[in-house]
């Protein structure tokens, strides 16, 4: 009962330093920053990637990712969610709210705990949701077909364009709502809803800021270092 609890809690709302002398970050493998973006022209100066992680062209999906987590896998539950004890019934990591998990009032995700920076590199993080919402209130949104693969292709103030395709998320070892909405995780929790996390979805007609159970895999479309 304990468990059922939680998950209803959970679907209610979704520097790097560099040293010479340190020997660790000599062991450690050198991302290559080789990943297109483009200027969309945002007052932030955002610079959005042109394809997901795990993608090669932008009508490829790409990899999905538990929130918090940095790689792919089979199946996507709370069960096997990285930042929960089953045992215990609660979240271990970014919590807020003792009745769901040991509280540490992390709000967003760290770079050890970001799919971006951890499979880009330091230059790359999971777009906040200030970012996400500047992007709906910033750009034009029109739902199209590319090389067969539907999805929205925005159109920022300086013309320049981005596509996203409708990746669908994961939920068990299921894909769900195969192209019909696009579901792209940002790094920041809802701090109202403390199992709650925002994430990009849109449908035919609307585009959108929500959230859902952070056990389930959505797409990352990272953002580049602010060019400002």
């Amino acid at each position: 009962m304990k468990k059922i609890l939680l998950l209803m809690a959970i679907a209610l709302p979704f520097v790097f330093i560099s040293s010479c002398g340190d020997d660790k970050d000599k062991d450690e493998p050198v991302i290559p920053d080789n990943h297109e973006y483009v200027d969309l022209g945002l007052p932030s100066g955002t610079l959005w990637a042109t394809c997901n992680i795990g993608a090669t062209i932008p009508e490829d999906m790409g990899d999905y990712f538990a929130w918090g987590e940095t790689a792919p896998k089979e199946i996507y539950d709370m069960d096997n969610y990285k930042w929960y004890n089953s045992s215990s019934d609660k979240l271990t990591k970014y919590c807020t709210d003792d009745k769901y998990g040991t509280v540490d009032n992390k709000t967003e995700l760290l770079p050890e705990d970001d799919a971006a920076y951890v499979n880009w590199g330091p230059m790359w993080r999971m777009p906040t949701l200030d970012q996400q919402q500047e992007l709906i209130e910033r750009c034009t949104w029109q739902w199209v077909e590319r090389n067969g693969v539907y999805g929205r292709l925005v159109t920022g103030p300086n013309g320049n364009t981005l596509f996203l395709p409708a990746t669908d998320y994961r939920g068990d070892n299921s894909l769900n709502n195969v192209q019909s909405i696009g579901a792209y995780w940002s790094r920041t929790l809802d701090s109202g809803y403390p199992s709650g996390l925002y994430f990009r979805n849109f449908e035919w007609e609307s585009v959108y800021l929500f959230s859902h159970i952070r056990s389930n895999g959505f797409a990352v479309r990272p953002v580049r270092a602010s060019k400002k």
